[in-house]
């Protein structure tokens, strides 16, 4: 008499732990509303630190540091023009998880206006 195996169904927690220890690190990176905000600014093109310093009140030197950030965990790619640097998104993952992210929270309306 044959035996008949029930297939298994695949659980969450049968991803390798470094799925989990990636997706960890891409939530710290991410987990600075300025840094939320410099993505949301970058999700439609290339910009420069000076047009970012305009769109985000925050210092020269804070926002160099969370670009920083955000160049030294490949979220974005930089270039120099002259005396301007252009910072892009490269990781299109961080883009769409920021946007669905930002957009479900503004859609229910689970925040106050400051």
């Amino acid at each position: 008499m044959a035996k008949l195996s029930v297939p298994k169904i695949p659980s969450e927690l049968d991803k390798p732990d470094e799925v989990f220890e990636m997706a960890a690190e891409l939530f710290r990176v991410m987990s600075a509303p300025m840094r939320l905000k410099i993505i949301s600014c970058l999700c439609d093109g290339e910009k420069n630190v000076s047009y970012l310093l305009g769109k985000i009140d925050t210092t020269q030197p804070n926002m160099s540091q969370h670009l920083n950030t955000l160049y030294q965990a490949g979220v974005l790619g930089k270039r120099r023009e002259g005396v301007q640097i252009h910072y892009r998104i490269v990781d299109d993952r961080v883009a769409a998880l920021c946007r669905a992210v930002c957009t479900q929270i503004e859609t229910e309306g689970n925040f106050q206006d400051a």
